[in-house]
């Protein structure tokens, strides 16, 4: 019901002119929401991925949902205590990765989701904004001891562009807010 009415507004708000390439406060605050609601998806997403208790079909099923969030070559870093290299995998290829992790039970949880940076337009019309959540990891073995537990701080970076359809033969304009690279920021216990 919440991504009807998302939907919904997303309508309301970004029809429009095609001729027009600023955000008006109005359209600036639904691309924030819309953005804050994909940030969130995406952490749904990662959790059912992440979990062994989901079934390989319904994994794969939320991996294409989740890639349709990103941006085309949009990639995920990857940090761990064990070492201070970060590693930056494409969204499928991570999400595929986390499926895999050899833990029995996995949990992984977001909070603080917001926004770091505002939305500044670039020469080619497009806005790019930060958005950073922290994420806990927990891995736990077979008999529910936890073997390896980090809090990373991750930066996402969100594009919003100017794109058009055409409806009933009429083009109509809409932004549209799509979730870039994900970047480590720091790793702690």
């Amino acid at each position: 019901m919440k991504k009807i009415l998302l939907a919904l507004l997303f309508g309301i708000f970004f029809i429009g002119n095609t001729q027009a390439q600023e955000l008006s406060p109005e359209r600036k605050q639904a691309v924030d929401s819309l953005a804050l609601e994909k940030v969130r998806d995406l952490s749904k997403y990662i959790k059912i991925v992440g979990s062994k208790e989901t079934p390989w079909s319904e994994a794969n099923r939320v991996i294409d949902r989740a890639e349709e969030l990103f941006a085309p070559d949009a990639e995920i870093g990857v940090s761990s205590l064990t070492t201070n290299e970060v590693v930056y995998y494409k969204v499928r290829q991570y999400l595929e990765r986390l499926m895999r992790l050899n833990y029995d039970r996995v949990e992984i949880d977001w909070y603080k989701i917001e926004y770091v940076s505002d939305l500044q337009r670039q020469p080619d019309g497009t806005y790019v904004g930060v958005i950073t959540v922290f994420q806990t990891f927990k891995g736990f073995d077979k008999e529910g001891r936890l073997i390896y537990q980090d809090t990373t701080k991750k930066d996402i970076t969100v594009y919003v562009k100017r794109k058009e359809t055409q409806i009933g033969g009429r083009l109509i304009g809409f932004w549209d807010v799509l979730l870039g690279d994900m970047r480590v920021k720091e790793t702690t216990l």
